[in-house]
């Protein structure tokens, strides 16, 4: 399997996010469910934000405005009144279905810039005023990700302010480079805590909107685990775009209804997470709302905090026959149960 090694620089990313104050390791526990024990990494309270997203949108920001201030500056120097200049004159404009926003909401305040996310209307106005409560401009956009996607990219040409999407298409791919980049975060500290416990998986979860996270973590773990896992990518049944990506050998736009995973809900995935995918993950599996709904209720019984969306790679583990410690992880909690 060739997989460039030069895509993403993790020690890079390990030490840009160790600079925020907001960052400290998730937590990565061995549960028991139906008899089987299953590996479950939790994203609930990442960086006060309740998500994965966390990682890249602020990550993204931090190394976007020190390319702007110029030169060869190190994370320290963010908080130095040039740089706060500097950042205070930089507008981030992006679409999401929720956490991507919050996360380039929080990074802009954070570091002294301003933002415009673009939601579509099927996204919940608990999660627009999330992005409001955290200083960010909220515009609805289209009835579809996808089209809100489109408007957040002609919004940021015709303002000249960067836009900030984790997604790519031919013609656009650093900004979901970088994006990405923060989420091979997570994996090393994957990495670190089985190198540390000697318990590696055997088969490993993934879930897929447009499928960052999963290609990040998968080119990660391609690159650095030292025991290779089985990669399962798991997608909601009413879009999966990156296993029909996969079989037709080329980027598909799908159709259906909307799913409850929300976040998952993406019909046309990013084609730097196909190109690693194809090559990277060992087999895609779909997972329906209901199931999806029925592991975040599991999961909520054990006190975690989670949606169908960040329940989805959960939900293909349970109904899968298999020991071996799987790892799942819990890509997001609960809005409803925000104290971020």
């Amino acid at each position: 399997m060739e997989i460039s090694h030069k895509i993403f620089d993790t020690a890079g990313a390990r030490e840009w996010i160790s600079a925020c104050p907001a960052y400290e390791v998730t937590p990565l526990s061995l549960a028991e469910f139906d008899g089987r024990r299953i590996l479950l990494k939790d994203e609930s309270r990442r960086m006060g934000l309740g998500s994965f997203k966390a990682l890249g949108g602020v990550y993204a920001i931090a190394r976007i405005i020190a390319r702007e201030a110029g030169g060869d500056i190190r994370p320290a120097a963010l908080a130095s009144d040039d740089v706060r200049r500097i950042a205070s004159r930089l507008c981030f404009v992006t679409a999401s279905a929720g956490n991507h926003g919050l996360a380039v909401a929080a990074g802009a305040r954070l570091f002294g810039a301003s933002a415009r996310i673009h939601i579509a209307e099927t996204v919940p106005e608990a999660f627009a005023l999330r992005l409001r409560a955290r200083g960010a401009e909220v515009l609805r956009s289209g009835e579809t990700y996808e089209e809100s996607i489109a408007a957040a990219a002609d919004d940021a040409e015709r303002r000249g302010a960067i836009h900030l999407t984790d997604t790519s298409w031919p013609g656009s791919f650093e900004s979901a480079r970088l994006v990405m980049e923060g989420y091979t975060i997570l994996a090393g500290e994957l990495r670190e805590a089985f190198a540390a416990s000697g318990d590696w998986p055997a088969r490993v979860y993934l879930q897929a909107g447009v499928g960052g996270l999963a290609a990040a973590l998968a080119w990660s773990i391609r690159q650095s685990w030292e025991v290779q896992p089985e990669i399962t990518v798991v997608e909601p049944d009413r879009a999966a775009c990156l296993q029909a990506s996969v079989a037709a050998g080329r980027l598909v736009t799908v159709s259906g209804p909307v799913s409850n995973m929300g976040r998952l809900d993406c019909k046309t995935p990013s084609l730097l997470a196909f190109d690693i995918l194809k090559l990277a993950a060992d087999r895609f599996v779909s997972v329906s709302d209901g199931e999806a709904e029925q592991a975040a209720t599991r999961l909520a019984a054990r006190g975690l905090a989670s949606t169908p969306s960040g329940a989805a790679g959960f939900a293909a583990c349970l109904r899968e026959d298999e020991s071996g410690n799987p790892l799942v992880i819990n890509t997001e909690g609960d809005p409803g149960n925000d104290e971020s």
